[in-house]
């Protein structure tokens, strides 16, 4: 008799796996100006960052993990400009 950790194909602990693996191709980081601007994502979302190393995304779609300071660089334009909308 077989258990589903002897039958990977079947489910379990082995689809979990498959399935997270396809997750996290699925997450692509966007190329692009992230390197030259600081951009606009909400609190929460760079503590979480901080935590979990989950990527986040700007007010203006740019989507990277945060790794640097941002006081060091000018803010993104987009960003500015659509926060600016906002309020």
């Amino acid at each position: 008799m077989s258990t589903p950790l002897d039958s990977p194909d079947q489910g379990g602990l082995a689809t979990l796996d498959r399935e997270l693996e396809e997750l996290i191709r699925e997450e692509t980081l966007e190329p692009g100006d992230h390197e030259r601007f600081s951009h606009y994502v909400k609190k929460d979302k760079i503590l979480e960052s901080a935590m979990t190393g989950k990527p986040v995304r700007a007010l203006c779609g740019k989507k990277w993990t945060p790794g640097r300071d941002p006081d060091k660089f000018p803010v993104c334009p987009t960003c500015k400009e659509i926060y600016e909308s906002m309020i």
